[in-house]
């Protein structure tokens, strides 16, 4: 798929000379919007995860303008699995360009987990059309922090 230009964003997937500017707009995001959340690994074990793992093996969109990463998603199936916009980015509609382009790269269904304390990622996925399905005391996920299951199905007239 090709990059698409929408004002001055630039949605594209990501490749290896991403994933170290992906790996920082993942760390800004997370500290700003969970402070009191334990993280699970150290800044380098994120770095060498993305770099490793993510960037190279996963369906990795970034965010780009003036050629900088400002925001990053990962899909895997129909699962939004990371969406992170750099926070001095925030606000701007770029969290909801990645969200569409999930919606139409998965346009049966999509599932995510977000954490119950993150109240403004709640929102905006709520905003989205996604509804929370499951809560969980948070004992399977790394950071044993309680989290909630959205889910988002495509209407369909006449359902």
């Amino acid at each position: 798929m090709r990059a698409v230009e929408i004002n001055d964003v630039v949605l594209r997937r990501a490749t290896g000379p991403d994933a170290a500017a992906v790996a920082e707009v993942w760390l800004r995001s997370f500290t700003a919007a969970l402070p009191g959340v334990r993280r699970a690994h150290t800044d380098d074990e994120v770095r060498a995860w993305i770099r490793e793992a993510v960037v190279p093996g996963r369906e990795t969109w970034v965010a780009t303008v003036d050629d900088s990463v400002v925001a990053m998603m990962v899909l895997d199936g129909d699962d939004l699995d990371q969406l992170y916009v750099d926070p001095a980015r925030q606000g701007r509609g770029i969290g909801g360009r990645l969200v569409d382009l999930a919606k139409e790269r998965s346009p049966s269904g999509l599932t995510l987990w977000t954490f119950q304390v993150n109240e403004a990622a709640r929102r905006f996925y709520e905003r989205h059309g996604f509804v929370a399905g499951e809560w969980t005391d948070g004992l399977r996920n790394e950071e044993r922090e309680p989290d909630v299951r959205y889910v988002w199905r495509p209407h369909r007239p006449g359902r």
